[in-house]
């Protein structure tokens, strides 16, 4: 297993960031990470906690936006490349379900019946 992110809070304002990915030694592995992160975030359920993971996934971001040199860039940057894999990603559940694959959406906390019928 692969630590991709880890955040831990030791006392009120002392947080520590910590990570197994090495950009020096392989820094085409964000395409790879962006790509299987997004499918991970369509596809699965995490355990009912989904509305606490994404909104600190929100607060990072916020925190890197409220630390950069140039925030509009930033935005740009950030929303071009969301924009082309929200397309992709749209682009890949319809050919899913023109193939007759069926995408069921569970909302947050919602976990799928243990038994299918």
């Amino acid at each position: 297993m692969k630590k991709v992110l880890e955040i831990l809070q030791n006392g009120e304002n002392d947080y520590r960031f910590d990570t197994d990915i090495d950009l020096r030694k392989n820094p085409e592995v964000l395409q790879d990470l962006l790509n299987g992160v997004s499918f991970a975030m369509a596809t699965k359920l995490w355990g009912g906690n989904e509305q606490a993971v994404l909104a600190i996934i929100r607060i990072l971001a916020m925190a890197d936006l409220a630390l950069s040199v140039n925030r509009k860039e930033m935005l740009k940057q950030m929303d071009d490349i969301s924009s082309v894999l929200a397309k992709a990603m749209t682009d890949a559940s319809r050919h899913f379900e023109r193939g007759g694959g069926k995408i069921k959406v569970f909302g947050p906390g919602v976990m799928p019946p243990k038994s299918r019928s």
